[in-house]
């Protein structure tokens, strides 16, 4: 009868043990405040990890049955490193599971469309909570750390958004946008209309950057790629502001001036003809597929319509192209009265190839002169 009785008030505290042990595995860690974290770093055992939680203000589940949970669910000695979220509603059970499976705190880094290579290591250089480790790198030392030396970084990274943890660092982001940039790169070059005025892939990447930075519009990127493109097989210079404003650097105010026109630069297509020696922004894959696959028709000038919409108008002819200017420039001058009375800006028509401005050395800006407007 003793050992009956034993055996009952055994049970009887088994089936306690138990349900307690049940109920503190799937019930909520709920001391715990809102967005709390908790690092679980190389080396660290079992014990040390719950160490920490205690300290995010884990108080749920003795030791012991956090460690029997462990081994339940042979999570014991295999978290895996990184940094995982602790949140009132959580259970241990789906904790450890996270930590078992390496299901990591995800950040988010962007590279953005038309960003140069100054705009994205400013950028990434704010990113947090990654490792930064390029920061005092110049641009020929960031390439060779990644594998890339002697390759200049303009237009290199492809704008997307990429997922880090805690435990990478920047060159492992650059990596990753680097790669991706090189697989869209090849896929849009090998899927290429045939006869395009290109020696290679990186020429359709430069070209690619121009297009990023005239139009934020995906639905005129092939247009306006066919603008330049028919340019190029015609022997007639580029004429687009950006690459001038590229080749101005740090330099640029916000105006383009009629003298940075014709002050020579690597850069100033309306100096030097074909395309610029790199390209002069990172380009998007809409951009990369305008390139390589441009609209076809005859069109060898465009100009903003000005009312805001980032529209433009294409022209055969430079004296269409010319009427659509003095358009651009009605349209602006009405939108700038409209706004407080400014006085609208002093516009040149795109001069004929070869020709040269003969007001080229004033300061006046010639914004919306070329044909890439």
């Amino acid at each position: 009868m003793a050992a009956l009785l034993v055996l009952l008030v055994v049970a009887i505290v088994a089936a306690w043990g138990w349900h307690r042990y049940a109920a503190f595995s799937r019930g909520p860690l709920a001391t715990v405040a809102p967005h709390s974290r908790v690092t679980v770093a190389p080396g660290d055992s079992f014990r040390g990890m719950l160490a920490r939680m205690r300290g995010q203000g884990v108080s749920q589940g003795s030791d012991l049955e956090w460690l029997l949970l462990g081994r339940q669910l042979d999570a014991a000695g295999k978290l895996k490193v990184g940094e995982y979220a602790l949140e009132p509603d959580d259970s241990p059970r789906e904790l450890l599971l996270r930590m078992r499976n390496g299901k990591t705190i995800q950040y988010r880094f962007t590279i953005v469309e038309g960003w140069n290579i100054r705009q994205l290591r400013a950028a990434i250089n704010r990113a947090s909570p990654l490792k930064h480790l390029s920061a005092e790198m110049d641009d020929a030392a960031l390439m060779t750390a990644l594998g890339h030396a002697g390759e200049h970084p303009e237009g290199r990274f492809l704008p997307e958004t990429y997922l880090y943890t805690s435990s990478d660092s920047d060159l492992d982001v650059l990596k990753r946008a680097h790669a991706a940039m090189q697989k869209a790169l090849a896929a849009a070059w090998k899927a290429r209309q045939p006869g395009l005025p290109l020696v290679n892939a990186d020429e359709a990447l430069v070209l690619a950057s121009i297009i990023e930075k005239e139009t934020g519009l995906a639905s005129e990127r092939p247009a306006i790629a066919g603008v330049f493109v028919r340019r190029l097989e015609q022997g007639m210079k580029l004429q687009t502001d950006p690459t001038v404003i590229y080749g101005i650097g740090s330099g640029y105010d916000g105006n383009i001036r009629r003298r940075d026109l014709v002050t020579d630069t690597p850069y100033n297509t309306y100096t030097r003809f074909g395309l610029p020696p790199t390209p002069i922004a990172m380009p998007g894959v809409d951009a990369l597929q305008a390139a390589v696959r441009p609209q076809p028709g005859k069109a060898l000038y465009f100009v903003a319509v000005g009312d805001g919409s980032g529209r433009h108008v294409f022209s055969d002819s430079l004296s269409a192209h010319n009427t659509a200017v003095s358009t651009y420039l009605r349209t602006r001058r009405q939108t700038l009265q409209q706004a407080g009375g400014a006085a609208a800006p002093q516009l040149d028509a795109a001069p004929a190839e070869g020709a040269q401005d003969a007001d080229a050395d004033s300061d006046k800006p010639a914004d919306g002169s070329e044909p890439g407007r």
